[in-house]
């Protein structure tokens, strides 16, 4: 799960839905990339950054971990 992206997303109020229209996927598509059934690409992880996340680090926002 890329939980960091996770809570960033909620505490800045971003739906899957804008999401899914700035990648150009279904919004299941993007349910299963943040909770770890499939993995963001490089280039959606940049554009979900500098769209919505500019202040933050690729690395912080993305890492995975199936802890959570």
């Amino acid at each position: 799960m890329y939980f960091n992206l996770k809570q960033e997303l909620k505490a800045s109020q971003i739906t899957q839905n804008q999401l899914s229209e700035l990648l150009g996927v279904r919004g299941a598509t993007i349910s299963d990339k943040i909770n770890g059934k499939s993995k963001f690409t490089v280039d959606e992880a940049f554009r979900i950054k500098k769209a919505f996340f500019p202040k933050y680090d690729l690395e912080y926002l993305f890492t995975f971990s199936q802890t959570y």
